[in-house]
């Protein structure tokens, strides 16, 4: 076998191998949405968490003081998610009742808005899967426009 026929049949076999896992995946997928979905999550995670990291240990500069950062993973924080906003008078407040509609600054389809502590972090969309309700981040915040908007 020449070395062109083998660098061939090693690529076969590595594109062989990658559609079996693209297949098991796609199998693992159907089966276990809730599974796929946080594989996805816990990826994404662990993406953002080894570059905020990496951020921090550079933009310390002095590098003789150590952070603890498992100090702070532990604190407790609030989120909520908003669909939307809208300024009615107490008057109409006091008017609604069961049934009654209340409309909202946004248009449907539009992206919810993550926050945490009250400040803005990511817009995500609702999803169902097997009957709950989840958000899918479709656009996170940079930390670097997070600080802007609190100055």
């Amino acid at each position: 076998m020449s070395d062109e026929e083998d660098l061939s049949a090693w690529g076969d076999a590595l594109a062989e191998q990658a559609e079996a896992e693209a297949d098991s995946d796609e199998s693992a997928s159907a089966e276990d949405p809730w599974g796929a979905a946080l594989n996805e999550q816990a990826a994404a995670e662990s993406d953002a968490q080894t570059s905020t990291l990496d951020e921090l240990s550079a933009s310390r500069g002095d590098s003789s003081e150590k952070v603890d950062l498992d100090v702070l993973l532990d604190i407790p924080v609030t989120l909520q998610l908003e669909i939307g906003r809208t300024k009615v008078s107490i008057r109409n407040l006091l008017s609604y009742t069961q049934g009654s509609v209340i409309e909202m600054d946004r248009l449907a389809g539009e992206p919810l808005d993550l926050l945490v502590n009250g400040t803005l972090i990511a817009h995500g969309e609702v999803v169902v899967i097997n009957d709950k309700f989840g958000v899918r981040l479709t656009d996170v915040i940079s930390p670097q426009d997070r600080i802007k908007k609190l100055k």
